[in-house]
């Protein structure tokens, strides 16, 4: 992405989508999520995607375990419907009323392969908990969710309230106005695309930067935050391109 002087994108690179990417962005889109490979072939069409290149990226899907087949229709696995609870959760996270407490999770295994730390920290961010320093992530206690049981006994939890002010705290923690300025860049660019294959890149990238959303209390988030307007219009802009490129609704 490239920025203006005031710091504010002016133009989004956004990754073009591979016929993988293509499928999964349907397949995730709908409710049971699963076509006919006739389907499938048609659809993608839309994309670019020629029949060829689509088969041969569903052979290489279902070996890796992304999709299931059965018969002539092909299915997303157990493993990618769990990525779809996460994007819905994305998407629409459940809140609660703050009341000043903050999460605080604490690494405190050692020993860890570089791969093993990595993983951690990858969950921990998915999470939408934040590093403060090495092995202490937190943020506020405004999220209803279920604590993972697999981190085990890597991670200890607490319930603290930091001496520091709240809102200097997050602004330490997340990039508030560079996340801001990409959500505002992204709804601009959704808005102005017809075509589905861009529409389709547009609301894949809306995806991706809504996980990264910190979902704080509105009371430490900037002025004019366009986290819900995002949700907003990737809520309803795939429910028009579901609607539009496979003639149906969810």
């Amino acid at each position: 992405m490239q920025t203006n002087v005031s710091g504010r994108p002016t133009e989004l690179e956004l990754r073009p989508l591979s016929a993988r990417s293509v499928v999964l962005s349907l397949l995730l889109g709908m409710h049971p999520p699963e076509l006919p490979v006739k389907d499938l072939v048609r659809h993608v069409e839309a994309f670019g995607v020629a029949g060829s290149t689509l088969r041969a990226a569903l052979s290489r899907m279902v070996a890796a375990g992304d999709l299931r087949r059965t018969d002539a229709v092909y299915r997303l696995s157990d493993r990618l419907l769990e990525r779809r609870s996460r994007q819905d959760e994305s998407v629409h996270p459940e809140t609660r009323p703050w009341d000043g407490d903050w999460e605080m999770a604490v690494v405190t295994a050692t020993g860890r392969q570089p791969a093993e730390r990595a993983d951690l920290r990858a969950r921990l961010t998915a999470l939408r908990l934040a590093e403060l320093r090495e092995g202490v992530w937190l943020r506020p206690a405004n999220l209803r969710r279920t604590r993972p049981s697999d981190l085990g006994a890597a991670v200890e939890h607490f319930t603290s309230r930091p001496a520091r002010p709240a809102g200097e705290l997050a602004a330490t923690l997340w990039p508030l106005s560079a996340w801001a300025a990409t959500a505002e860049a992204l709804l601009a660019h959704i808005a102005r695309t017809t075509q589905p294959a861009d529409r389709f890149t547009a609301l894949a990238a809306a995806v991706r930067h809504l996980l990264a959303d910190p979902v704080l209390p509105a009371e430490l988030l900037p002025e004019s935050w366009p986290g819900a307007e995002l949700r907003a219009a990737y809520t309803e802009h795939r429910r028009e391109l579901v609607e539009a490129v496979l003639g149906r609704t969810d």
